[in-house]
């Protein structure tokens, strides 16, 4: 993060969001990307589930990886400091 702030609109599920962020924009788009990705999947798999609930489960699924990805960064840390 560089303190210039960016401007983009990006589609998620059907729907644009107009964003600010200090983030670059591939990253943004990338994020949005994944997001719609992960939300189209759910959407598939459960076609009766209403956008919230997609996105609720979407976020789940995402969090649920970042909580995995910290523990095993953790447990690598631990290994090399060992």
């Amino acid at each position: 993060m560089n303190g210039k702030k960016y401007k983009v609109t990006v589609e998620v599920f059907g729907e644009n969001y107009s964003l600010k962020s200090d983030i670059e924009l591939d990253r943004v788009i990338k994020v949005a990307a994944l997001v719609d990705e992960r939300m189209k999947k759910i959407s598939k798999a459960n076609l009766c589930l209403s956008p919230n609930r997609v996105a609720i489960l979407a976020a789940l699924n995402i969090a649920e990886e970042l909580l995995q990805l910290e523990h095993n960064y953790k447990e690598l840390i631990k290994m090399v400091e060992e």
